[in-house]
């Protein structure tokens, strides 16, 4: 029939009738708009067929009338699944039960696995996981993007040249390339030691060569601080010349600092939305609404759902929304004045070698246009000064 499916959900019975008066009976039903079929007849005072659910009390009048019995053989379709299913709910619960905690435990961290570091190196790993979130036991969506972790263990583990993070199933592993110790120093050939830039002399310290200058002495850039040789005329020694000699230098530089400048930052208040994706779309399942932000940056993350070690077609989503809010920073002329001369010294410190000592500061020019400070300051820096210059036969 066309509507078989819609009788299937309502509830079908398949009837049994019996007796002499089985067409008045057939007849009356149809008269009184009864829906049947599949009938199918026993012998000359048996027959079978189906009828609706809700059309079975409407059987017993027409069956008295013509004198035949009914008789009820099968029961099927919707509201006969549902009593079955409600008369074993209790299986069906704990079968869903156990299906989601075996869902929930394959998507949880059940292993920390690092390898290629030292053990205090390894102790320092595990203690900023541990900052991080990251343990035994801790489900795999609430954990930053692999790439975030990477990136904050290289930041933190100052003893780390590199980490690589991978998430096998439900272990991470941590492959750790650690700092090499310092090269030992390369062999150097003869050399002098000449001045890399305009300097005074402030302080000499020679392990090997012949000093050609002294203290307070003025250099200018290639002259000759060192000598790779030394000893008599007739008997002189060529050696690769050693030492540290510290020059006072002088450099220039100009900062411009507005007196007000207006930016964006998190203020800490920040919401998180999960939702489950599934074939490109996205269902829901936490964190409802929206954000009663005014100004606010979503970060996306998706985490594959693991079933023991196979991965299902399905994502979960995090969204983290951060608020954030307009700052505006308005400087005094004094704090302007300030502000611009540790901009000047953190420039600065960008031409100069680690070991450079800034020894004085002088302000050149100092001015306020278009509400902009301006500053040019004049630093005077005490630095290693020497460079190697290759000895060639004949020096």
């Amino acid at each position: 029939m066309k509507n078989q499916w819609i009788h299937t959900f309502s509830g079908t019975v398949k009837v049994k009738l019996t007796g002499k008066g089985i067409e008045r009976f057939l007849n009356q039903l149809t008269r009184s708009g009864v829906s049947i079929w599949n009938v199918k007849k026993h012998g000359s005072e048996a027959v079978t067929f189906y009828v609706n659910l809700q059309d079975v009390k409407k059987l017993r009048v027409p069956a008295r009338e013509s004198n035949c019995k009914i008789r009820f053989l099968e029961r099927a379709g919707g509201p006969f699944i549902l009593k079955k299913l409600w008369t074993n709910s209790g299986f069906l619960a704990g079968a869903f039960l156990f299906l989601g905690l075996i869902m929930l435990l394959s998507n949880m961290v059940w292993g920390i696995e690092i390898k290629g570091a030292s053990p205090a190196t390894e102790h320092q790993i595990r203690k900023e996981l541990d900052r991080m979130g990251i343990g035994v036991g801790k489900l795999q969506f609430s954990i930053d993007s692999v790439e975030s972790i990477q990136k904050e263990l290289t930041d933190k583990v100052g003893a780390l040249t590199w980490i690589g993070v991978e998430l096998k199933g439900t272990t991470y592993n941590f492959q750790a390339v650690e700092k090499s110790e310092p090269k030992k120093a390369e062999v150097i050939g003869p050399r002098h030691l000449v001045a890399k830039r305009k300097a005074a002399i402030y302080k000499i310290f020679v392990e090997k060569g012949e000093p050609v200058v002294e203290v307070n002495d003025y250099v200018m850039p290639g002259q000759l601080l060192v000598s790779g040789l030394y000893g008599k005329e007739d008997d002189l020694k060529v050696v690769a010349a050693e030492g540290e000699i510290l020059g006072v230098t002088w450099y220039s530089t100009k900062v411009e600092l507005p007196l007000k400048s207006t930016f964006q930052v998190y203020n800490g208040n920040e919401k998180r939305k999960y939702s489950l994706v599934f074939a490109g779309k996205s269902m829901p399942v936490w964190g409802f609404g929206k954000p009663d932000f005014s100004e606010y940056e979503i970060e996306v993350t998706e985490q594959p759902v693991r079933f023991f070690k196979w991965e299902l077609p399905v994502m979960v989503e995090k969204k983290t929304i951060r608020e954030r809010e307009q700052e505006t920073r308005i400087y005094s002329r004094k704090e302007a004045i300030e502000s611009a001369k540790e901009l000047a010294r953190k420039d600065i410190k960008n031409y100069l070698p680690e070991n450079a000592i800034i020894k004085g500061e002088k302000i050149l020019h100092q001015s306020i246009e278009n509400d902009k400070v301006k500053l040019t300051t004049h630093f005077t820096i005490i630095e290693d000064i020497a460079e190697g210059q290759p000895i060639i036969q004949g020096d």
